[in-house]
């Protein structure tokens, strides 16, 4: 492993630490008896009181026998003031002149007793008795600054190493740590919500025999005792409403489904959502539900029912307006679409621009239609309303037009944030509509539902009139925090593995440059180019080809050499 030099400072200042006796990594507890939050807020109470304290050392200012540092804790930042002889008792100044001055750094985790106090311009800090060493940091932390006028200097802001290494984007950016705090208050309030209302929180399986309860693309896995393939779930959908037919009134998942799909600022393969049931209910008090439910979360989180998203204030007040989904593609495409045949639409399609392939049904295309046309014109929150049959597979038929279902999406900000219907309990429909799945699964789609019998074996015992919902929380959270990106509201988002740094040699790099340069070459002709002897060509050839930064192919010319991408 190559260290850098600060790193290799800071593994020798670990082994003098040890040398004298002080243990780095101490396994004994450290009890404190204050956080940093509670000193400033009860500080009149304090003052004069000694506390014990525990953090992260984010800045020092030495000067001489006296110096200052800042202590950053789970609730927030402190200066502490050590003094030489108030550490150090009699003769022995070791603890100041050599570990803190001169072991300890900024990143490393410290204990500290102490007196509270304010300094002469007013600043409440610690005046430090005591200090004990909890953790030694052996990478350096980057030293985030701002000046005078509030200007930010060197900050943490690359996205790709923010999400890389999120441990060190909580250490440094304040706000990024409010984002998560502000996920959990969002969480707790829909808790809150439902459970006042009596709605029993389950738990239902991640790994499923069949994928069901959404149109998308799974991920695979094998079981090797049960010698059969699983999957990791695409929704919750079909094992809730199981529990309605065995006899619960209302249940509710906060659920990590996986899908095998692309990835963008508003997708992650891995998300979170929350789907409740309730029997005896339909889809137009499924929208009411919803809209007192997202106006107590904005409450809840924000302390008002108005939020900025981007450049658009956002107003979660109740109620939402409704917008049946065939009126909003003839509002904005100006095309009659009700009633339409599968050519039919596909010719809508090619006359607004929409590209579409062989793959897609009537549902797909009115979905096409809906998304690249319409979507993007709701952004105040809209329940988009009676999707076509063909859209909405585990949804009712419509109690006025058969052609329809009870479905709503809720739009915000252009994007969907909710999924609802009242739910098909007719067994023999249901078989139906899995089985039109499987015809569209046979033509291509590979996003189209699996048959799932044991669902309809579960439907044929009865359940109740249902109405359900899926909230994607992810993308609340986004709107309650105004964030553009989903990973930014994702402690650990996916990203693509991190490409380690390869030390080359010089010949190595040359010829790197070349291939570059001509893509892909004849390795005699590349040879020539280089001007290296046999022995050196042969090094830095096997160097390339064994870092896969390229490969030698055999054709019919002579041997090939080109970049792998």
């Amino acid at each position: 492993m190559q260290l850098s030099e600060q790193e290799i400072v800071r593994r020798e200042s670990l082994q003098k630490l040890r040398n004298l006796g002080i243990n780095p990594y101490p396994a004994a507890q450290f009890k404190t008896t204050a956080t940093v939050k509670e000193i400033i807020e009860n500080f009149d109470n304090l003052k004069g009181k000694e506390l014990i304290l525990a953090g992260r050392i984010m800045s020092r200012r030495i000067m001489g026998k006296a110096s200052f540092a800042e202590l950053k804790d789970a609730t927030g930042r402190m200066q502490i003031y050590i003094n030489r002889d108030e550490i150090c008792h009699g003769d022995d100044k070791t603890m100041y002149n050599e570990v803190f001055k001169k072991l300890l750094d900024i990143g490393d985790i410290i204990g500290v007793k102490g007196e509270v106090f304010k300094t002469k311009v007013g600043e409440i800090s610690i005046k430090v008795r005591e200090i004990t060493v909890l953790s030694k940091a052996l990478k350096p932390m980057p030293i985030v600054k701002v000046d005078a006028d509030g200007k930010i200097h060197d900050a943490f802001s690359d996205p790709e190493m923010r999400y890389r290494q999120r441990y060190v984007d909580l250490m440094v950016n304040d706000h990024v740590k409010e984002t998560f705090i502000k996920r959990t208050k969002i969480t707790n309030s829909i808790r809150q919500f439902l459970n006042d209302r009596g709605y029993l929180e389950v738990e239902t399986p991640v790994l499923q025999p069949i994928p069901g309860g959404a149109a998308a693309r799974p991920f695979i896995t094998h079981h090797n005792a049960l010698d059969i393939p699983l999957y990791l779930r695409v929704a919750n959908e079909l094992y809730l409403k199981r529990l309605i037919v065995g006899g619960f009134d209302a249940v509710y998942e906060f659920s990590k489904d996986f899908r095998n799909e692309g990835m963008d600022r508003t997708h992650n393969p891995e998300f979170t959502i929350m789907e409740l049931y309730v029997a005896y209910k339909d889809y137009n008090w499924m929208m009411e539900m919803t809209e007192e439910l997202l106006e107590k979360v904005a409450l809840d989180s924000n302390g008002t029912t108005e939020v900025m998203v981007g450049e658009n204030k956002i107003n979660f007040k109740a109620p939402y307006a409704r917008v049946p989904i065939l009126e909003a593609i003839k509002i904005h495409t100006g095309f009659e679409v009700s009633g339409m045949n599968e050519d039919e639409l596909r010719n809508v399609c090619k006359k607004v621009g929409i590209d579409i392939d062989e793959t897609m049904g009537k549902g797909k295309l009115i979905d096409e239609l809906f998304g690249e046309k319409c979507e993007h014109h709701y952004i105040q929150p809209t329940f988009i309303t009676d999707y076509p049959k063909e859209m909405s597979p585990l949804c009712k038929e419509h109690r006025d037009n058969p052609d329809l279902t009870e479905r709503f999406e809720l739009m915000v900000n252009g994007s969907e944030l909710a999924n609802a219907y009242s739910e098909l309990n007719d067994p023999i429909d249901q078989l139906e509509r899995f089985q039109d799945q499987l015809k569209l699964s046979e033509k291509g789609d590979d996003e189209a539902m699996f048959i799932d019998t044991d669902f309809v074996r579960a439907l044929e015992y009865g359940m109740p009139p249902t109405s359900g919902i899926g909230i994607g929380i992810d993308r609340l959270v986004m709107f309650m925090t105004n964030n553009a990106s989903i990973q930014e509201v994702l402690f650990f988002p996916q990203m693509k593995p991190e490409r380690k740094t390869i030390a080359l040699s010089e010949e190595a790099k040359g010829v790197l440059e070349i291939l570059k340069d001509k893509s892909e070459s004849l390795l005699n002709d590349l040879k020539t180019e280089s001007g290296l002897s046999n022995k050196k060509w042969d090094k830095a050839i096997k160097e390339l080809t064994k870092n896969n930064l390229a490969k030698v192919n055999k054709t019919d010319v002579g041997l090939f050499v080109e970049v792998v991408e």
